[in-house]
């Protein structure tokens, strides 16, 4: 385990403790609203007023009020009745805040000893200690890490991210050997899952085979064992495919 000092825990579980006290500043909620934004965002570079609603499990007019607020701040482009587009500011808050998650997790794991299905809930809530020096601490003691346990890359302190080529599982031809190499789902119960199949990141399997009725997807493991993944879970899995 690596060195931790005592006033990193303490800062830790002041954090979690007192979390409900931080929760009730409005800066939290527009660091979450905005990394919603950013996320939604990647797949067509306008978010739908509906489709953040949605996501953040509020209704429609609140989300109108909120993109009037982080208009003010330029987070936002917005007009009523129109989707929303993130500005390069709020770009940049965005990924300081997914790097602060996704430093958090990782030291989770590896510093703390926590499972990769216990910390996403705590690092949602660490991710909001605003201070550079914490989290720089955090980066060195892990050694720079460019992913998070769950294979999510981790913005660097200039905001640029890895874009590596990996594909869902449930693309992959029959009979290609590939490495899992990142989850987009790190709910628990997702996790659990997969830790009850014996499967990581890391890990290298064998498509033997994809079901036409279902498209779930059989697997051999190192061990040589098949096991059956749905097509929602495998869609969840991404990995590299191993070349010949």
């Amino acid at each position: 385990m690596l060195d931790i000092s005592n006033k990193l825990i303490s800062i830790i579980l002041f954090t979690v403790v007192n979390f409900k006290q931080i929760a009730a500043m409005g800066s939290l909620t527009e660091e979450n609203y905005i990394k919603s934004i950013y996320s939604l965002s990647q797949a067509t570079g306008e978010v739908i007023v509906s489709e953040l609603a949605k996501k953040l499990d509020v209704k429609p007019p609140t989300v109108n009020s909120m993109m009037k607020k982080l208009a003010l701040k330029k987070w936002v482009s917005y007009a009523p009745y129109k989707g929303i587009h993130i500005t390069e500011k709020g770009k940049k808050e965005a990924l300081s805040i997914i790097r602060r998650h996704r430093l958090a997790e990782l030291f989770l794991v590896k510093v703390m000893e926590l499972g990769w299905e216990e910390v996403h809930d705590i690092a949602e809530q660490l991710e909001h200690v605003d201070s550079k020096r914490f989290y720089d601490r955090i980066d060195e003691m892990l050694d720079n890490p460019k992913f998070d346990p769950h294979g999510e890359p981790i913005p660097d302190v200039n905001g640029k991210i890895i874009n590596d080529k990996r594909i869902p599982l449930s693309q992959v031809e029959e009979g290609a050997t590939v490495k899992i190499v990142a989850v987009t789902d790190d709910k628990k119960s997702f996790l659990d899952h997969l830790n009850v199949k014996g499967l990581q990141i890391g890990e290298k399997v064998v498509v033997k085979r994809r079901e036409v009725y279902d498209s779930s997807v059989v697997l051999i493991n190192k061990t040589k064992t098949e096991l059956m993944l749905s097509h929602q879970v495998a869609e969840r899995i991404w990995v590299e495919v191993f070349t010949n």
